[in-house]
């Protein structure tokens, strides 16, 4: 099979193009004919630093495509289903960066027939993690649905980004009030088209006084993607028992927080990373995210708040650059191209 491979850490150069054995399911496994890959931040910066194992990796965690074998224990009727992927490589060889992969039967999830593939490798990592970040309060459900976050209001640092999108169309569905902070009018253009009922331009605006007006005691949940730069912003609109939950790292950047000012309200400052979060709290996410699929509640594309840039398999190096530049959309990989 075509596949993309790494036998060193390093950037987008260590990335080749070569011909690699078509894997086999194991017990419990299944393999997936890939369509499209999906390419996030963890993608790149695991390439960057981590050293594969002596068969090379195959990066990305995130796909789509379709079950085409299973291993022992698996049922035989899967093999045709349209599937997306999650987690393909955290501690595998077989990423999605290939022609075929193979991952744990749990790992696939039925896409239904109207879902796209694009959107299939698009879901995935920015939407198990926007789950994560608006179920994390105390005050609020572990699961997200229509009228679960009714009368919530949910803040969103960073609105035109992959996880951003995917927070504000999953609050939405779940029909809290959005806001979401931008860093200009395009980018506001595409978190409205999200579906965030309030934007604010952080460069022109006073977040602050602009996220008060909207919720006066403050907000119940901030998904968060740049704390050491936002953390006194955060402080100041976080409401009782809300959560601030960053998932980005700011290149090592530390943060500050006020203790007293968010002893108050009890106040609740969470990290998070989807491959090492709770295996409930993970289990959750997907059976939600896909819900909201079947729902017809989530989207991709511009219209969707969310611009798709497409590239080749052979053109794997160029996606993962464009991950690695701050690309606004999502990158994906056409493993049938």
């Amino acid at each position: 099979m075509r596949a993309i491979s790494y036998s060193q850490p390093g950037g987008p150069d260590v990335l080749q193009l070569g011909d690699r054995a078509t894997p086999e399911p194991g017990p419990g496994e299944v393999r997936v004919r890939l369509a499209f890959s999906g390419v996030n931040p963890t993608d790149w910066k695991s390439r960057s630093t981590t050293q594969p194992g002596p068969g090379g990796q195959v990066p990305d965690q995130d796909g789509s495509g379709t079950v085409d074998a299973v291993g022992e224990g698996v049922d035989p009727v899967l093999v045709g289903e349209r599937v997306w992927i999650w987690e393909a490589a955290w501690q595998r060889p077989h990423g999605t960066a290939a022609e075929y992969t193979v991952v744990p039967a749990r790992q696939t999830v039925l896409l239904g027939a109207d879902a796209s593939f694009e959107l299939g490798a698009a879901l995935g990592i920015p939407f198990l993690t926007a789950h994560r970040c608006l179920t994390v309060a105390e005050s609020l459900p572990d699961r997200i649905g229509p009228g679960t976050l009714d009368g919530r209001t949910v803040l969103v640092q960073g609105g035109a980004g992959a996880v951003g999108n995917a927070a504000i169309q999953l609050a939405r569905w779940a029909d809290a009030t959005v806001i979401a902070t931008v860093s200009g009018p395009d980018k506001a253009q595409l978190a409205a088209r999200a579906g965030a009922d309030h934007v604010v331009n952080y460069r022109q605006q006073d977040v602050v006084a602009e996220v008060r007006k909207i919720a006066p005691h403050g907000v119940d949940a901030i998904v968060e993607v740049s704390a050491a730069t936002n953390a006194a912003v955060d402080a100041q609109v976080i409401g009782m028992h809300g959560s601030i939950a960053m998932y980005a790292d700011d290149g090592g950047a530390e943060v500050t927080i006020p203790v007293r000012a968010q002893m108050g309200p009890n106040a609740r400052w969470q990290f998070v990373l989807v491959y090492t979060e709770p295996r409930r709290a993970k289990e959750l996410a997907v059976e939600d995210v896909n819900a909201a699929v079947l729902d017809g509640a989530v989207r991709v594309g511009t219209d969707a708040g969310l611009p798709l840039h497409v590239f080749p398999l052979a053109e794997t190096a160029a996606a993962h650059q464009a991950v690695q530049d701050g690309a606004v959309g999502k990158v994906l990989v056409d493993v049938t191209r």
